[in-house]
């Protein structure tokens, strides 16, 4: 695809990785349109990236109503849609049985049904075209399940599942679909995670190690710009594949995952969480 004809639509695009990567395609010389809720229209980032040429769009992905708008806006602007980057996501930490379902069910509602919503809205038109592209950001804990993450970890592995599929289902219409499953980048996303709360005493150690994992892992994290360079390159490339890692580790922990007897693999897990013995 050559930049300048190239629309590219990126929900969550007023912090953290969404950002990193609306003023990268913009200073490639892509047509971009990023996304931010309501509610953070005055907001700073979302000022800055006007001003760096991003196109700034109303969009809550809760809801049906406000994310055919925002696709009818974008389609009456630029006349088309190029790539969709789902990124919009909230991180929730809490553990299985102090969450609620309906704690669950707002984590789901942006992590998997808002990416289901944007990309049905989207679809109609790339299939008229008969091109176009779709990139999911998933995460590397849909592949371990991390203590402390356990609804965040189940969204992210749906995703993956539903962006598997799609892949093969509109890869015939010329729609091409990967899933990139971040590792550890700087995004500040934990610092805005929900928390779950129904706090049971008897995980109040385990939590509380596994939190101090989390954060101290979010410090040394990646750069949000390397992300945003992969996801520009898997935006230019002919024939995108369907996974990416991004990151050091999650280039080689799924294949641990794989390759490990499952008894070892959740020793080193306990281990490096915090987490007692069974």
């Amino acid at each position: 695809m050559a930049p300048g004809q190239t629309v590219v639509l990126i929900t969550g695009a007023s912090s953290g990785i969404g950002e990193a990567t609306a003023r990268l395609f913009a200073d490639e010389g892509f047509r971009v349109f990023g996304t931010y809720l309501p509610m953070y229209r005055d907001a700073s980032g979302v000022e800055k990236l006007a001003v760096a040429g991003v196109e700034m769009v109303e969009l809550d992905v809760h809801s049906d109503d406000s994310v055919q708008r925002c696709v009818d806006e974008v389609l009456t602007r630029a006349g088309r849609i190029d790539v969709l980057l789902n990124n919009a996501g909230v991180m929730q930490v809490g553990f299985a049985e102090e969450t609620s379902a309906e704690e669950a069910y707002a984590v789901f509602e942006t992590n998997f049904f808002g990416a289901v919503r944007m990309i049905k809205a989207v679809l109609p038109e790339m299939r008229r075209n008969r091109q176009g592209r779709i990139v999911n950001i998933g995460s590397l804990a849909a592949w371990i399940g991390e203590p402390g993450q356990a609804v965040y970890s189940a969204s992210k592995r749906s995703l993956a599942g539903y962006t598997e599929a799609l892949h093969y289902e509109v890869g015939p219409l010329g729609i091409r679909v990967s899933l990139v499953e971040p590792g550890l980048f700087r995004t500040g996303i934990l610092g805005a995670a929900l928390i779950a709360d129904g706090a049971i005493g008897d995980y109040d150690a385990s939590r509380e190690n596994a939190i101090k994992t989390l954060t101290a892992s979010s410090g040394r994290g990646h750069d949000p710009q390397q992300l945003s360079r992969l996801l520009l390159k898997i935006v230019n490339s002919p024939s995108p594949r369907l996974r990416y890692g991004a990151g050091f580790e999650a280039h080689w922990l799924p294949y641990i995952k794989v390759l490990l007897p499952q008894r070892l693999f959740s020793r080193i897990l306990r281990r490096a969480y915090g987490l007692p013995k069974k």
